[in-house]
């Protein structure tokens, strides 16, 4: 098939590279210049993806209704903040049925929507689906074996969305739980800034262990909350998305959230990551979505703390170990 996929970033530039190792005619747009220019005099990612050469079929432009034109998937692959904006261009060339494919994560900054719901809202007459899983853009692009989730509510387009990506290095399982896949798919970047925080004060394992675990645990009571499901945070998308992120050299959230534990401010842990850190963005919003359904999030307010209020990082996580104690399952009888 013909696929669009929106942003020459790291993430769009290793899906590019799968869709057309799967002998799909893909194109890409990105609305920078320079971007576009250095992928097709280089056939590389210099900026993001350095090293990993793009096949010669795969077309770039910054020519939005060119690059649309015949689409019968899009890949949304801009930053979370971006999404809104991108989508209500792009719904001037998308046909109707056209299936679109949410790969960014996060949840809207003021509206505390999910990316599915911006998309929908965007473009009402496409079929819109999400692929999300522990799937760092460097691995993906170097093709290391990656397993992910492509979660719909209509089977039929998960379906055709993992039949278009999934190859022998690249799996692709399919769920119906799509706002399970987004907010385990957002959340995780909230607690990975905090893991992050705790490699750069010099914690051990047992913190960080402790924080990813508790850190699911919140994730989860807002999943069910908000009508997703115990499996989805068990699978690919929750746990498995959360322990990548917390823990790779790759992530960026984990990265920004290593240099605020050095002690380097808000501004200067954005301004040296040099990438679009989207837990910033989905912190605010996550904390408004837990405080609306009545879940307990320390973890997540803790971060907002920190980012939000000037709270200092050491006296922060001092004060999360010395929270009122509690039962680990309030559900458990004894």
């Amino acid at each position: 098939m013909r696929v669009c996929v929106l942003g020459a970033g790291s993430w769009g530039t290793a899906l590019s590279i799968v869709l057309a190792n799967n002998d799909h005619e893909v194109v890409v747009w990105s609305i920078d210049p320079e971007e576009i220019l250095m992928l097709k005099d280089f056939r590389e990612q210099r900026d993001k993806l350095p090293g990993v050469i793009v096949p010669g079929t795969i077309e770039f432009t910054t020519d939005m209704e060119m690059a649309l034109d015949g689409a019968s998937m899009v890949v949304c692959a801009v930053p979370s903040p971006f999404v809104r904006s991108t989508m209500h261009e792009a719904s001037k060339y998308i046909q109707n049925d056209t299936i679109i494919v949410d790969v960014a994560k996060g949840i809207e900054d003021d509206t505390y929507k999910t990316m599915t719901e911006i998309i929908s809202e965007e473009c009402p007459n496409a079929r819109v689906a999400i692929l999300s899983g522990p799937s760092h853009a460097e691995e993906v692009g170097r093709k290391i074996p990656t397993t992910v989730v492509a979660g719909s509510k209509d089977k039929a387009v998960a379906e055709v969305v993992q039949d278009a990506f999934m190859n022998e290095v690249f799996r692709v399982y399919t769920s119906p739980d799509v706002i399970g896949i987004e907010l385990g798919g957002s959340l995780k970047n909230v607690i990975a800034l905090a893991a992050g925080a705790i490699d750069g004060l010099g914690f051990g394992d047992n913190t960080k262990a402790a924080l990813m675990t508790r850190g699911i645990s919140e994730i989860s009571r807002l999943v069910i909350a908000m009508g997703g499901h115990i499996e989805t945070v068990a699978g690919l998308s929750g746990i498995g998305d959360l322990i990548v992120t917390c823990t790779s050299k790759h992530s960026r959230n984990r990265n920004a959230g290593f240099l605020l534990g050095q002690g380097k401010s808000y501004q200067e842990a954005m301004d040296e990551v040099k990438m679009v850190v989207e837990g910033v963005y989905s912190a605010k919003a996550a904390l408004a979505l837990g405080k609306k359904h009545g879940v307990s999030m320390p973890i997540v307010e803790t971060v907002n703390a920190v980012l939000f209020d000037g709270a200092d990082v050491k006296d922060a996580t001092k004060q999360l170990l010395l929270r009122d104690r509690t039962m680990e399952a309030d559900n458990l009888q004894w």
